[in-house]
């Protein structure tokens, strides 16, 4: 596959390409431009071009375009799920979920859009402003640049490109660099649906592309999801021009079980919360807080569950469990498995890896004083145990993290599960379900060193629009 840089397909100035392969087979199954600071820069200069016609088209007929988008997705879904698949290394139902959700996003961003109103400040409100109207409009920030992950790149596309060009931005894509292809394919079918050219282009490359993007002058907004490693260069290369930045990044969410929670319910939502996706969500509960009394129980019926998912090849609709994103992320995490059981936890299932494909792994015993009961994420399908005395206690291991993303609590006792969500420091809560909770509606952000920002239908319009006032003077007698 190639580039679309405005609206034409091409190649890296210097022909050069990198391979996509899929993670489950190992097998190469596309190449794509392997682009540097020039593409980057040309793709830049056509999105400033096309910014200052498209921010005039009225909002109508952006949806207008948006839902003919919507028609295409539908009408090439089983395509674009199959390649999600196979370069993400994602079970095939889940690949068809992430698809379905492009068209609930694009809609209620299309919603949204036709109703940001501006406010009024009468006259009279304060001294001296007897005869002064005041009211407010949004106007577009100009250039954005997306910066995509591979965990869910559909639902991340989704969440900034429709937003953006809904408000009257031209976007950048810059998709991940292990599995762009769906990606691109999207960007394709906008055109077809009548996206003026330059008004969303998509770039490949590694984090030279990216640097590359935020740096430039001509950038005015940069939404970036990914780890928070990357996102401090991100924002920093941003902050030389003060272009406006917003951040999602890492996370290693508590899953607190309280002695008087359902423990059925903890079990099957640990199953949705940790192991979708194989393990690779950013919300994903990672750290599981047990109170004694319930996690003898809690462990028994919790291997007895998961021993039972399906691993296998992502493309068969039963599988549960497929590959990491790549052979050396399989690699890095049997690493913090080794690491975890060095500081005192206990496999008690998994923890064998074959090529990019790791076993449903449960360790517990873990002390709180371990990396991975603090700051150590690991992206993969592994439930790590922190044993805990009591309420107080849990809330002080979930808190010990440099991380705040979101958190959860399995209580019975609803003035209890009020007083967690209250004191857990990250940005969502969730009262008897996993963390891993996020609908486009929701505002989504962390605290801490989780990101800056939130995204959601309710929020992002904040972060892709300037507030403008205009004021009228003297207009009353």
């Amino acid at each position: 596959m190639q580039n679309i840089i405005n609206g034409k397909f091409v190649d890296a100035t210097n022909k050069a390409t990198m391979n996509i392969v899929n993670p489950y087979t190992g097998k190469v199954i596309d190449t794509v431009p392997y682009s540097n600071e020039k593409d980057a820069k040309k793709a830049v200069e056509y999105a400033k071009k096309a910014q200052k016609s498209w921010k005039d088209v009225p909002v109508y007929q952006k949806a207008e375009i948006l839902n003919k988008f919507i028609e295409l997705v539908e009408e090439n879904k089983d395509d674009l799920a199959k390649t999600l698949c196979k370069e993400t290394g994602k079970p095939i139902t889940q690949a068809y979920a992430e698809i379905a959700n492009i068209s609930i996003s694009f809609k209620a961003f299309s919603e949204k859009a036709k109703h940001l109103y501006g406010n009024v400040i009468p006259a009279g409100t304060e001294a001296g402003q007897d005869k002064t109207l005041q009211f407010t409009t949004r106007e577009p920030l100009g250039v954005m640049v997306a910066i995509i992950p591979f965990n869910f790149p559909c639902d991340l596309f989704d969440q900034k490109v429709a937003p953006a060009i809904l408000a009257g931005n031209t976007v950048i894509v810059k998709p991940p660099h292990q599995n762009p292809l769906t990606l691109i394919k999207l960007t394709a079918l906008l055109k077809e649906a009548g996206l003026p050219n330059g008004v969303v282009q998509v770039v490949t490359g590694d984090g030279v592309v990216g640097s590359a993007l935020a740096k430039n002058p001509d950038v005015h907004g940069i939404t970036f999801t990914g780890s928070t490693t990357v996102g401090k260069i991100t924002y920093l290369n941003g902050a030389e021009h003060l272009a406006h930045v917003a951040l999602e990044l890492g996370g290693n969410d508590a899953f607190i079980v309280l002695d008087d929670a359902d423990i059925d319910l903890a079990v099957e939502e640990t199953v949705w919360g940790r192991m979708y996706n194989t393990g690779q969500v950013c919300c994903a509960s990672k750290r599981f807080i047990v109170q004694r009394g319930v996690l003898d129980e809690f462990q028994e019926k919790l291997i007895n569950r998961i021993s039972k998912l399906v691993v296998g090849n992502p493309l068969d609709k039963k599988t549960e469990i497929g590959a990491l994103v790549t052979k050396a992320a399989c690699e890095k995490a049997v690493k913090q498995i080794e690491k975890v059981v060095e500081q005192g936890g206990k496999i008690i299932l998994g923890g064998k890896a074959e090529g990019a494909v790791l076993e449903p792994t449960i360790i517990t015993d873990i002390p709180k004083t371990a990396d991975v009961a603090r700051d150590e994420e690991i992206f993969a399908p592994v439930i790590s145990i922190i044993p805990c005395d009591d309420v107080e206690e849990a809330i002080e291991i979930a808190n010990s993290s440099c991380y705040g993303l979101c958190g959860c609590v399995f209580t019975r006792d609803m003035k209890t599960a009020f007083d967690v969500c209250s004191r857990l420091e990250c940005g969502g809560t969730v009262i008897n379900g996993a963390s891993f909770h996020r609908s486009f509606e929701m505002p989504f952000g962390g605290y801490k060193m989780s990101g800056i920002g939130t995204e959601g239908v309710m929020s992002t319009f904040d972060q892709v629009t300037k507030t403008k006032t205009i004021t009228l003077k003297n207009i009353y007698r």
